[in-house]
């Protein structure tokens, strides 16, 4: 399981770069777009989360 972590944290840095692009598009935190994507970053970040609990 190792070996997945990496490629999750390379999917929660993109998702976060992604959510600040989306806010920056739409001007406010809750505008539906970024809400989504915000939703995208948080499960990425449980995700990894879960995993690093297992190992």
């Amino acid at each position: 399981m190792q070996s997945s972590q990496p490629a999750i944290l390379i999917q929660v840095e993109r998702a976060r770069e992604e959510l600040h692009q989306t806010q920056k598009r739409y001007g406010f935190f809750t505008h539906p777009k970024v809400i989504e994507q915000s939703m995208i970053l948080d499960e990425l970040l449980n995700q990894y989360q879960r995993k690093r609990l297992v190992n």
